[in-house]
């Protein structure tokens, strides 16, 4: 039997007169749909692990915690696989480490590869021997002699390897695409940044939440993560003399100025590499920062002091324009012949 529509209207109109009727709708309708509701926000927090890398995906991969039991099943496997992932990595690291006489293996940059590369995948699964090929690619191996000496004072050289970790990223990247069989992008790279900076600085990084520095260290209206974002995009362009936007490619100040001012971090309207130096604050380069600004010499033949920029991005590692765009390792014999200084631009 048909409802009469004015009826429906008559008894829809008396239960939203009454507060009380109201109120037992409200809590009805959103018992049924928050469910809904908090699945969708864990979906859209969770799903976009190889693509934006997600905080909470990265913070949970790296450093633990509950997994909601809102998460659908293959987002859960996808953390869990990481989980166990880095715990093989972790056991890779630790037959490298004793091998090493100078310096340190950067085993979050290595997760943070890790992760870029392989988050999301199907099936994800490896064994010892693949994590310690995957952790080789972050090192080279040198055969040296030393001397020794046996309980009776006889002496005697024996020959041993040693491991020295590889700060170069492109050197890595090689390594990883003649290990891994494939071909590691532009953008996978730019991911792999983007994660290693979320999970050194967690939640700070993330987008509009803050600067991706330590705390109390503040980028401006901008955030480190827009910077990145707009900066990692022109990974790959050539250098162009004179070039200051993605239709002409960019030289390395053109470069800087752009990603700087369209990522609204600060406002560089074109200015020279020296006119950059000359709006910074200078640091001593041990207290540089992800964001900061670093400056050359002598890099070409100018007459001035300043001759390249480029935009540290923490691990000794800085994003520049050379030829192509791309990250370069800042301790090089060549940058660290070259450097000038480390500036940060006004907050």
């Amino acid at each position: 039997m048909a409802v009469p529509v004015a009826a429906i209207a008559k008894a829809a109109a008396a239960i939203l007169s009454d507060e009380r009727a109201r109120k037992a709708v409200g809590w009805t309708v959103a018992a049924i749909l928050s469910p809904v509701i908090l699945i969708i926000v864990v979906i859209c927090a969770l799903c976009s692990g190889t693509a934006d890398h997600n905080s909470a995906a990265v913070e949970l991969s790296f450093h633990g915690g509950v997994i909601s039991s809102q998460v659908p099943p293959e987002y859960r496997q996808y953390i869990e696989d990481m989980r166990e992932s880095f715990t093989g990595l972790d056991g890779a690291v630790s037959e490298i480490t004793p091998m090493i006489e100078d310096g340190s293996l950067d085993d979050t940059r290595m997760k943070a590869i890790f992760y870029a590369l392989f988050f999301g995948s199907e099936n994800l699964r490896m064994d010892g021997g693949d994590y310690r090929n995957f952790a080789d690619c972050f090192v080279r191996y040198e055969e040296r002699t030393r001397t020794v000496t046996d309980a009776d004072g006889n002496e005697s050289e024996e020959t041993y390897t040693v491991a020295i970790p590889i700060t170069d990223l492109g050197t890595v990247y090689a390594n990883l695409e003649s290990a891994l069989g494939r071909t590691i992008t532009p953008d996978d790279q730019a991911n792999a940044q983007r994660v290693y900076i979320l999970a050194l600085y967690g939640s700070a990084a993330g987008a509009g939440g803050g600067s991706g520095l330590p705390p109390g260290v503040e980028m401006g209206e901008g955030t480190f993560a827009d910077l990145m974002a707009e900066a990692t995009k022109y990974i790959g362009f050539p250098y162009v003399w004179g070039g200051s936007t993605p239709a002409t490619s960019f030289d390395c100040s053109g470069f800087v100025c752009w990603v700087y001012t369209q990522s609204g971090v600060y406002n560089l309207p074109r200015i020279t590499a020296t006119g950059i130096y000359n709006q910074c604050a200078i640091v001593p380069k041990a207290e540089a920062m992800p964001g900061d600004l670093i400056f050359f010499t002598r890099t070409y033949a100018t007459t001035k002091p300043v001759s390249h920029v480029g935009i540290y991005v923490g691990g000794g590692q800085m994003l520049h324009c050379g030829s192509p765009i791309g990250y370069a390792n800042i301790e090089s014999n060549y940058w660290r012949e070259h450097f000038y200084a480390i500036g940060r631009l006004p907050q």
